[in-house]
């Protein structure tokens, strides 16, 4: 009898021609946003190629100089274009793709797409977790606002009882029916997915875990979306009042609801603007020890506590160039200063995170939009983890530098290394979350999805018992 219910809700549905076009566009639509995300992703991993490769000759072709102008000299390290952007790109699209590495500063990273791209472009761009997040919820309703009214509305609803149709026979059906449409799509979609990125050389650190359980994110967000389309239509009793409550909750839950947490969370756990960041981060390193000031009152205490400690009584007489170790200790003063300001930058995304987090219980959208992003690492923590792993790398190469020209000469001496050195230097090397940091990381926006699921789940069950 299932069988029959679905077969008939299915008919009806591609009966309808709006059903059918709106079908064909939402499918031509993900196959162009696919196939252009493919592009720009290959084109991106080519540039990353190209890019690092040649940083990294640009480096090592130097000549002989000394440590300290290689230093000011820098060099570009780049971040590597997850192969799970293909679905969902996150927020790639605006932070930066690289980070300009140099002595005495901890600089952001820049060259982000949307800088790059008109107002217009950036307004009107076309991606697949669009579609996914906001389209596909859309067509949920468009098939499943009228699947009890259209019984009441038409009285076929005593026909299906007297042939014997029960209630959780007739919701199931309906149930099912409305989810092949949007099943369909999203199978579809992950399956071409899957091909294009398997067709790729050199994909990177994609493995299908993350993959599948992307797929399985989206479809249970499709699951609550058909549940809670189903309870409108099973409470009230036109079509019409249907429709414009299903669009409304809509509206809420993935637009107004996401809105409102972002003004809440900005206007809780504020950041500082560039120039007050700047100037504090300023303020604090002029009260350090700066590597480049022998005379200051930090250096003159440093300098005491070497001879002390190798028991000479003059820096001439240090086994090393003093001036080195002592631009060196002026770097580890500064990271310390840039690690405790950044810190404070990600103390504040952390605090914004958990209102984000806080307000999923009114919204499906807000826990499912997280954790595709953390999934296809395309999210701040990814962002964040890459621009830590560059300043762990930057003050790695200053020692190198400092540490060469402290090795290789005394104080007062001018060092100038040879051509060799500079690819002694290890290439820099980031490395994503594994898939089980990332999981734990966000089991409580899992947990939120599921128990959305099951208490609509829960409704839906109880409220069918009308039928």
């Amino acid at each position: 009898m299932i069988y029959y219910v679905i077969k008939k809700e299915l008919q009806e549905i591609f009966r309808d021609g709006r059903f059918k076009i709106s079908i064909s566009i939402v499918f031509v639509l993900l196959i162009v946003a696919l196939l252009a995300t493919n592009k720009q992703y290959k084109t991106t991993n080519y540039q990353y190629n190209e890019a690092k490769n040649n940083e990294r000759t640009i480096w090592e072709s130097q000549g002989e100089k000394t440590p300290h102008s290689a230093a000011h000299y820098g060099n570009y390290i780049f971040k590597p274009k997850s192969p799970l952007s293909l679905i969902d790109q996150g927020i790639d699209k605006y932070t930066g793709v690289s980070i300009f590495l140099e002595a005495h500063s901890r600089n952001q990273a820049q060259f982000s797409n949307a800088s790059d791209q008109t107002a217009l472009s950036r307004s009107g761009e076309l991606s697949v977790d669009f579609i996914l997040l906001y389209i596909l919820p859309l067509i949920i309703i468009l098939i499943g606002y009228n699947s009890f009214t259209k019984e009441i509305e038409g009285k076929t609803i005593y026909i299906l009882k007297s042939q014997g149709v029960t209630g959780w026979k007739l919701l199931l059906g309906k149930w099912v029916a409305t989810l092949i449409p949007p099943f369909t799509i999203l199978t579809f979609h992950f399956a071409i997915g899957a091909i294009i990125l398997s067709s790729i050389e050199n994909y990177g650190v994609f493995n299908w875990k993350p993959f599948g359980t992307l797929y399985l994110i989206y479809l249970l967000y499709y699951f609550v979306f058909i549940n809670i389309t189903l309870i409108i239509s099973s409470l009230v009793k036109k079509s019409g009042i249907s429709l414009v409550i299903n669009l409304s909750f809509w509206v809420l839950a993935c637009f107004i609801t996401p809105k409102v947490a972002s003004n809440l969370a900005d206007a809780k756990y504020p950041y500082p603007t560039h120039q007050e960041f700047s100037k504090r981060i300023s303020e604090e390193n002029k009260k350090g020890l700066d590597g480049h000031n022998p005379w200051s009152k930090e250096a003159k205490k440093l300098e005491q506590e070497v001879l002390t400690k190798y028991k000479v009584d003059s820096v001439h007489k240090l086994p090393f160039n003093f001036s080195a170790y002592r631009m060196q200790k002026g770097e580890e003063y500064q990271a310390k200063v840039y690690q405790k300001h950044y810190a404070f930058l990600k103390e504040q995304a952390k605090n914004q995170d958990k209102i984000y987090k806080s307000l999923a219980i009114i919204s499906p959208f807000l826990p499912t939009r997280f954790l595709s992003m953390a999934v296809a690492k395309t999210d701040y923590e990814n962002h964040w983890n890459f621009t830590e792993s560059a300043e762990i790398y930057r003050v790695e190469t200053q020692g190198f530098l400092n540490g060469t020209t402290q090795k290789n000469s005394k104080y007062g001496e001018r060092y100038v290394a040879p051509a060799s050195t500079w690819s002694k230097l290890p290439e820099f090397k980031y490395e994503t979350s594994s898939f089980e940091k990332i999981l734990q990381q966000n089991s409580f926006l899992f947990l939120m999805l599921f128990v959305w699921f099951i208490i609509t789940s829960l409704v839906l069950t109880f409220t069918n018992k009308t039928y």
